[in-house]
């Protein structure tokens, strides 16, 4: 068995300079913090009726940006063929059950209660890159991701508020962020479709069809008839979530390229986390309890004790981890 980096590599077998590392996780962590807050306000406050609407605006916005792009020769990605849906599957479908299912849960569950669930995306990632991606964690990793499971149970014991609807849509998202997470990681190949491919050909693929959904159900029809679009507040916020979605796209694939699916996820954890206790202060619909605050604070220690690791990891000398899969990733 080969010798290779425990955490955090990109296909090709080396691992990258601890700076684009760090910047990616900070990029993502950023984007995914802001667009949480907007679109609790915009499904909860403003009451808008049309979580897949909203998603279909972010799924627009990334193939307008991307496009554009490419035209312009920013970006570069593979002019269609009719080979890409093969090399895209079942990544479209992922990809818009995350959308859906994420934003479902956003309206049904209090700020603080919806982080603490979606922890449960950790360990499921951890699970699938060691069957999907062949990888190997170290024994102090392991630790401090249980360590935010741990916190999470406990948190979650004291709720308050119990949703089942709420429950299941976001266990759900954590099902289809672990899955969307680990095959982009697999596809994200440079030889192949690359970043931006990625992210344009799953947006094309599944804005039609989800497009057609929001029509068959009746879901557009209410989001023609919301009483807001007059409102310049909340089109302005509507706009600036449909951006936000690219950017988190983006960002995603950004900090899984850097890093791995895995780091991502930690880095989405740790970010809920803060978005929890800012939920205490100001969001209003807190239910405070000695369990959950607990639990809160051992998902942070676990989180922050995982980012020590993963860093400190990059400069030490060869682990047990990534070298071997480096290949199968190169060829998917």
């Amino acid at each position: 068995m080969s010798a290779r980096p425990a955490v955090g590599e990109v296909a090709g077998g080396a691992a990258p300079p601890a700076l684009p590392r760090v910047l990616s996780a900070l990029f993502y962590g950023t984007c995914s913090f802001l667009i949480v807050l907007v679109n609790k306000a915009l499904l909860s406050a403003y009451s808008f009726p049309s979580p897949m609407f909203l998603g279909i605006g972010q799924m627009a916005a990334t193939i307008l940006i991307l496009y554009v792009s490419k035209l312009n020769k920013i970006v570069h990605f593979p002019d269609f063929d009719k080979s890409i849906p093969v090399k895209l599957f079942p990544l479209p479908l992922i990809y818009v059950g995350n959308h859906i299912s994420g934003l479902s849960s956003t309206s049904k569950l209090s700020l603080p209660m919806f982080t603490v669930l979606r922890k449960f995306t950790i360990p499921l990632t951890l699970l699938l890159e060691i069957i999907i991606l062949g990888k190997r964690y170290p024994l102090s990793i392991i630790v401090s991701v249980f360590a935010i499971i741990l916190g999470a149970f406990i948190a979650a014991g004291s709720d308050l508020s119990f949703n089942l609807e709420g429950y299941t849509f976001v266990l759900l998202n954590d099902i289809f962020t672990a899955a969307n997470g680990v095959y982009t990681k697999q596809k994200i190949d440079p030889k192949e479709l690359g970043k931006y491919g990625v992210l344009f050909y799953n947006a094309c693929f599944m804005v039609v069809p989800t497009v057609i959904i929001s029509f068959s159900t009746g879901d557009f029809q209410q989001v023609t008839h919301f009483q807001h679009w007059t409102n310049f507040l909340f089109v302005f916020q509507f706009i600036l979530s449909c951006l936000l979605g690219f950017l988190l796209m983006y960002s995603t694939v950004l900090c899984s390229h850097y890093n791995s699916a895995l780091t991502t996820t930690v880095v989405g954890a740790i970010k809920n986390i803060s978005v929890a206790y800012i939920g205490m202060l100001i969001g209003g619909d807190y239910i405070f309890s000695v369990l959950n605050f607990i639990g809160l604070n051992i998902c942070m220690a676990g989180g922050l004790r995982y980012s020590f690791l993963t860093l400190r990891g990059n400069s030490k000398p060869m682990q047990p981890g990534d070298e071997e899969n480096a290949l199968p990733e190169a060829k998917s």
